[in-house]
């Protein structure tokens, strides 16, 4: 049996929050009432590099602090909706809190998930918008 969000995000670490998250918006319950859910992605922004792939990526248009997850689906209002993911007492750094700000400020639903659970039910809320 495949293992379930849950299942998943035992390891209590945002990459597994986020990998719980992913599995559940890949489930054929979820997709066949959000469709637009196979529209998600991460964006692989952090982890270790050495300094000659960290230069690789920068010059290629990596920017620090932007969010872990885009959904480009507009909704009344909005053009789309961000999340990063931080788990226990983890804080935003201070570039990830920029760019929530100006995400924000051009149009875009940009917030904070602590677990996969409360990212899921953002992405609920939104895309029942109308």
């Amino acid at each position: 049996m495949p293992p379930t969000p849950d299942d998943l995000a035992k390891a209590g670490t945002e990459a597994a929050q986020q990998t719980a998250l992913f599995c559940w918006a890949a489930l054929p319950e979820v997709i066949a009432h959000y469709p637009e859910l196979k529209l998600m992605f991460h964006i692989p922004n952090g982890g270790t590099r050495n300094k000659i792939e960290a230069g690789h990526l920068k010059a290629q248009g990596v920017k620090a602090g932007v969010p872990d997850i885009f959904l480009p689906v507009a909704r009344p209002g909005y053009h789309g909706m961000f999340i990063e993911m931080k788990v226990k007492d983890n804080t935003p750094s201070d570039k990830q809190k920029e760019w929530l700000f100006m995400l924000r400020q051009a149009g875009y639903v940009a917030s904070i998930a602590r677990s996969w659970i409360e990212a899921r039910d953002f992405l609920i809320y939104y895309l029942e918008l109308k």
